[in-house]
């Protein structure tokens, strides 16, 4: 079995080193590690080089292009740079415990290789200096972590650098516009046309920094928006806009009759009246993963309260 570890980087010099040894120390040690840097302007190029040249397994597949094409398209590059059997998705800054790999590739083992499959696991959250703030990311944001369509089209439990995909998955992906993140559009094609698979236990160190492009959800964080609520409807509504963006790129492919079903009814549902929303609701259970966010979430959807079409 072909594996690739895919890593897109930017400006990392910080914790990049300590991600690669982690990876070098997994229980599994076939892989090949591709890393495409995002123009950075520190010395994580440098560092990623000189582990290269130690390590044969280790590639930085763009050494002379400084080209800066954000995160969604650096692994879109990286996923279609090389063919393999299973891909695995690996940030900058996090840490993989040593049997990540391993657990990971053994839960796609029993799965058909000719569906699209993606595992993902949970995991804890650090500070800078590894230590633990909370031992689970799922538990901590989510009341469950999502495997089928209906919820992740609204809400997203898949974190990218926990995540597996296999070589069918891979190669349903073929956009990268109106795409929220990389690791939600590859959930969605998972959950719509094969399996989403979740192991409930963490397989890295998920690192808080004032560098995140994205974070885990903080006190501070949610404190700061209730202080600003025309910016949390505003924040609601963008998202709600961009989901619906995101889902649609599955209505122009082979869906079956029921997700197409679900798909279209989830895209279009402000475009129907009071009565139809209403009955969308009902009829198909559109939900976020925590009671309060649903409450919000259905009322913005029934009032249309603050809503701007984009």
């Amino acid at each position: 079995m072909k594996v690739n570890i895919l890593m897109a980087t930017y400006n990392g010099q910080d914790f990049v080193g300590e991600q690669i040894e982690s990876i070098q120390n997994q229980s599994f040690q076939d892989w090949t590690l591709l890393i495409r840097d995002d123009g950075s302007s520190d010395r994580t190029r440098d560092i990623i080089q000189a582990y290269a040249q130690k390590d044969s397994r280790i590639r930085l597949i763009n050494p002379d292009s400084l080209q800066n094409l954000g995160v969604i398209d650096s692994f879109y590059h990286l996923v279609k740079y090389e063919t393999a059997d299973v891909y695995l998705f690996s940030d900058q800054d996090d840490i993989w415990l040593p049997e990540k790999l391993e657990k990971t590739l053994a839960a796609a083992v029993s799965k058909d290789p000719s569906r699209p499959l993606l595992v993902y696991t949970d995991l804890k959250v650090v500070d800078k200096e590894l230590n633990t703030l909370h031992e689970s990311m799922i538990k901590t944001q989510s009341h469950h972590a999502n495997t089928s369509l209906l919820q992740e089209l609204t809400e997203n439990t898949v974190t990218g650098g926990t995540m597996m995909i296999n070589r069918e998955l891979a190669d349903k992906w073929t956009v990268t516009q109106d795409i929220l993140m990389h690791d939600w559009y590859l959930a969605l094609l998972a959950s719509a046309f094969g399996e989403l698979v979740y192991l409930d236990f963490p397989t890295e160190l998920y690192r808080q920094h004032e560098a995140n492009v994205l974070g885990a959800r903080t006190w501070s964080k949610r404190v700061k928006n209730w202080l600003q609520p025309h910016k949390l409807v505003s924040k609601y509504w963008s998202l709600i806009s961009q989901s619906q963006k995101q889902a649609k790129h599955l209505l122009s492919l082979d869906l079956s009759s029921e997700n197409k079903e679900l798909v279209e009814a989830f895209v279009t549902i402000m475009d129907q009246s009071l009565a139809q929303r209403l009955k969308s609701l009902r009829t198909y259970g559109f939900a976020k993963n925590r009671t309060f966010h649903t409450l919000v979430f259905r009322t913005l959807i029934i009032t249309k309260f603050g809503y701007r079409r984009t």
